[in-house]
C-alpha cells in the first residue's frame, strides 16, 4: 500500500512539472505581420475594418481583419489595394521590425493585453506541441494522412497543435479524444503526467526550441517583409499596362424589330468586338490523390471563366464524385482563391497534401462547416486559415 502511494505521489510530482512556466515562450507568436494599416486607417477617419473592406472591394472582411491584426501576411497586390484605399504608398504600410523604436508588445497591445497572457496555459500548449512533434519523429507511420484518417486530426489542426496555437483544454472534445489515443492515455490527467515525464526525461528538449520561438517568428517576418518590399518596387518600376484593342468597349448598335432591323452581320460584328463578349480562358488542374484529395497538377485543358472570376481563378477537375452523384468525377469547377465561400455553395480548401472539395453550410451555432460524402468528412471551415479557403464559382459537366 505504501509503495502504491509513493508511485502515486511521484506521478503527481512529475505532473506538477507541467505547471512550471517554460522560459523563452514567444507570447506574440500569433503576430507574424505587424503593419501600419491600423494607424493609416484611423488617420483617414475610417472607423471600422468593414468600411475599409467596402472601400477596397477585392479583399474580404475576414482576410482584411487577419492582415491588419498581423495574423497572416498580405500579398503585394493586396497591399497595393489597401494603400490605394488609404491614399498612402503601400510600402509605408510595412513595418521594419529591426527598427530600435519598434516594440512588438506595444504594437500588439490592442489585440493582446499583457495581463491576458496565462503562463501556465502557454506552457501547456508548448509542451503538447513538442510532445506531438516528438511522437511523430519517433514513428514514421504517423504521416499527415494517417493522422487525419486514423485519428481525425486534419492537417490544419495538426499544424496548430504543433505550433502551440492553444492549450489542450481549449481543443474540442473530438481533438482531445484523438490526442488521448495518439499518446495512449485514458484522459487529461494521464496526458498531463505523460507530458511531465517526457519533459523530465529530456525527451522534449530537441523539440521545445522549435515551438513558440521568437527567433522563428522574427526571421519569418523579416524575410516576408523584404520580399514584399521587392515586389512593390518591381510593380512600381514596371511600365503601365496597356489595354489591347480587343478589349476596348464598342458601342452596341440597337437591335430593332421589323423593317428597321439592323443587318445580322452588323449585330454579330458588334457582339464580337464588344468587351462584354471577350472570353477569358483559365488553366485546368487536377489529378486524383488518396483520401478524396486532388493534386494541383496542370492537365493542359482550359475552361471559360465566369464574368465574376478574379485574377487568380483556375479550373479544377474534381477527379472523383466526392460530393455524390450530383457532381460527377469528370466535372470541372472554377475556383476563385480571392473569394470566401458562403452557405449553400461549394468550397475548395488547401491541405498539405492536396485540395479538397466541400459543400458548405452553417450549424446552429453559426459555424461554417464543409462536407464531403466520399470520403465522409466534416470540416470546420472557420478553423482553416482564410488563405487556404477558396470558393467555387461555377461547374462544367462532361
Amino acid at each position: 500500500m505504501i509503495k502504491g502511494n509513493r508511485r502515486s505521489d511521484q506521478k503527481k510530482q512529475r505532473a506538477k512539472a507541467i505547471l512550471k512556466p517554460i522560459s523563452g515562450i514567444d507570447t506574440f507568436r500569433a503576430f507574424i505581420f505587424p503593419n501600419n494599416i491600423r494607424e493609416y486607417r484611423r488617420k483617414n477617419n475610417i472607423g471600422s475594418l468593414l468600411q475599409l473592406a467596402q472601400l477596397i472591394g477585392s479583399i474580404t472582411y475576414i482576410r482584411l481583419s487577419k492582415i491588419e491584426r498581423g495574423e497572416i501576411f498580405a500579398r503585394a497586390d493586396e497591399l497595393q489595394a489597401i494603400g490605394t484605399a488609404l491614399k498612402v504608398d503601400p510600402a509605408r504600410l510595412l513595418v521594419d521590425i529591426d527598427d530600435p523604436d519598434f516594440d512588438i508588445a506595444e504594437w500588439a497591445a490592442e489585440f493582446q493585453a499583457p495581463e491576458s497572457v496565462d503562463p501556465k496555459a502557454e506552457s501547456e500548449a508548448v509542451l503538447l506541441a513538442a510532445a506531438l512533434r516528438a511522437r511523430r519523429a519517433a514513428d514514421d507511420s504517423l504521416t499527415i494522412t494517417a493522422l487525419e484518417v486514423d485519428y481525425g486530426i486534419a492537417p490544419v489542426i495538426l499544424s496548430r497543435i504543433e505550433n502551440a496555437y492553444k492549450p489542450f483544454d481549449r481543443w474540442n472534445a473530438d481533438i482531445q479524444q484523438a490526442l488521448f489515443r495518439l499518446f495512449d492515455v485514458a484522459g487529461a490527467g494521464e496526458l498531463e503526467t505523460h507530458l511531465a515525464e517526457a519533459r523530465t526525461k529530456g525527451e522534449l528538449d530537441p523539440f521545445l526550441p522549435l515551438v513558440a520561438n521568437p527567433e522563428t517568428r522574427t526571421g519569418k517576418t523579416r524575410a516576408k517583409v523584404l520580399a514584399l518590399r521587392d515586389a512593390l518596387e518591381q510593380e512600381q518600376a514596371a511600365p503601365p499596362r496597356r489595354r489591347g484593342k480587343a478589349t476596348q468597349p464598342v458601342p452596341a448598335k440597337p437591335f430593332l424589330i421589323g423593317g428597321n432591323a439592323a443587318p445580322a452581320d452588323d449585330i454579330l460584328d458588334t457582339i464580337h468586338a464588344s468587351e462584354s463578349a471577350t472570353i477569358r480562358l483559365l488553366p485546368v488542374f487536377g489529378a486524383p490523390l488518396n483520401d478524396g484529395l486532388v493534386a494541383r497538377i496542370a492537365t493542359g485543358e482550359q475552361v471559360e471563366a465566369p464574368r465574376n472570376a478574379g485574377p487568380r481563378a483556375y479550373g479544377l477537375r474534381i477527379c472523383r464524385p466526392t460530393l455524390g452523384s450530383g457532381l460527377p468525377g469528370r466535372s470541372i469547377v472554377v475556383v476563385d482563391p480571392d473569394r470566401f465561400p458562403s452557405a449553400g455553395g461549394l468550397a475548395v480548401i488547401r491541405e498539405q497534401e492536396g485540395l479538397r472539395l466541400l459543400s458548405v453550410t452553417f450549424d446552429r451555432q453559426g459555424r461554417m462547416l464543409g462536407y464531403s460524402e466520399h470520403p465522409d468528412r466534416e470540416i470546420a471551415i472557420d478553423d482553416v486559415a482564410p488563405e487556404d479557403v477558396a470558393t467555387v464559382l461555377s461547374a462544367q459537366f462532361e
